[in-house]
């Protein structure tokens, strides 16, 4: 299979002009780092951001960085950190996830909507990316959004490219809000906590004053515990100052440690990448989002019908499930689950032949489908791009 790899967005328009003349089939990607997601779809030919890297644009002062989309989130990483500064949302990196190699890209971060931990004080990537530019599926160039967050009217295409995994559009440069690092890190471990005790806690510290930006339980292996973490950041001050307190509103819970330096960082980080389920052996993992109170109910629902094991993210609003690959991985079980409790479940970690035949991400209504087809047809009227990733036939 041929792969195209421009150089620039000029080279860009051209092939995918081309290849909607032909009606070929684009698979894109980046360095496909995460190729192994969503459904396998339907392509003739790639093209890849792989050679569109490098930072156009970075004014410390006023918080903001542009770089093409193939530039490595490693390098913008590094540019931020000299001067003090980084992605607010804290990416995820799937590679240990999905056993993958290579260097992950920036674009990729926003074609998908990748975060971390931090989502619940800083918000998704999709809330700090403030402009795109990328060439739709008519080999039209397009830019919306700048260097500064604004209202605007119409449709938001910054926000719709956003988590729409390529199908919309092949990204060519990426503009984020970014924010000073935190002087201190500190966490708060909790220990011995079942499920519904540890979210209890974990509401408790998200609905309190004190600015948590970390919020998870971890069950152990055999389920009748675990440990809940809770995650300050800021100046050192303020974090002494805030753990304190937090310490005081939740003295009721007891078994409580202070854990901090590369330890602490491990952990988050480990929790970031949900490398907590890779050590179960060849399973499908599932990414589950629902209400954070609903959590422990979803979960004890999927557990009776499944082989399951689980741990929650973002106060019980996320919860990273991995179940053993047979029949369907578990798609009948999770989707009554996210019927019955709310939210939406998507197969992250599954074979191929397994995700060609069910619904990755969670089904849409008709009306929402209706106007998903709409917007497709509207940037990519030939269906050339990722066709299929998402939504069969989409």
């Amino acid at each position: 299979m041929t792969t195209h790899t421009p150089r620039d967005e000029q080279d860009a328009s051209i092939i995918i002009r081309e290849a909607a003349g032909t009606g070929t089939l684009l698979n894109v990607s980046g360095n496909s780092t995460k190729a192994p997601m969503g459904r396998p779809n339907q392509t003739d030919a790639s093209i890849s951001s792989s050679a569109m890297a490098g930072i156009t644009l970075y004014e410390p002062a006023e918080l903001v960085i542009s770089a093409r989309s193939g530039t490595p989130v490693l390098e913008v990483m590094r540019v931020l950190a000299a001067k003090g500064q980084e992605l607010p949302f804290e990416p995820m990196d799937y590679r240990s996830l999905l056993g993958t190699r290579g260097d992950p890209t920036i674009g990729a971060i926003a074609a998908m909507n990748i975060s971390g931990p931090r989502r619940i004080m800083a918000g998704a990537a999709r809330d700090s990316l403030i402009g795109v530019r990328f060439v739709n599926g008519r080999g039209e160039v397009v830019k919306s959004g700048g260097r500064v967050m604004k209202n605007v009217t119409g449709l938001d295409l910054v926000k719709l490219m956003a988590g729409s995994w390529g199908t919309l559009g092949f990204l060519t440069e990426v503009t984020f809000k970014v924010l000073p690092k935190q002087e201190r890190m500190a966490t708060l471990v909790i220990r011995g906590l079942d499920d519904r005790q540890g979210i209890e806690a974990l509401s408790m510290a998200l609905g309190s004053p004190f600015d948590v930006t970390g919020a998870a339980h971890v069950p152990d292996r055999d389920r009748r515990g675990g440990s809940t973490l809770i995650r300050l950041e800021g100046f050192r001050v303020s974090v002494d100052y805030r753990m304190n307190e937090l310490k005081r509103l939740l003295k009721r819970f007891r078994f409580m440690d202070l854990l901090e330096g590369v330890g602490a960082e491990a952990l988050w980080q480990s929790v970031r990448d949900a490398t907590l389920l890779t050590d179960r052996g060849e399973r499908a993992i599932w990414r589950v989002s629902t209400a954070p109170t609903k959590g422990p109910d979803l979960v004890a629902q999927v557990a009776r019908s499944l082989d399951a094991q689980w741990f929650y993210d973002w106060g019980g609003g996320l919860v990273w499930i991995s179940t053993a690959i047979d029949d369907d991985a578990g798609a009948s079980v999770m989707r009554e689950a996210t019927r019955t409790f709310g939210g939406h479940a998507i197969l992250v970690r599954a074979p191929a032949e397994i995700r060609s035949t069910l619904d990755v991400f969670e089904p849409q209504p008709e009306a929402l489908m209706t106007l998903t087809r709409g917007i497709k047809a509207s940037l990519d009227p030939a269906g050339i791009l990722n066709l299929g990733r998402m939504y069969a036939g989409i």
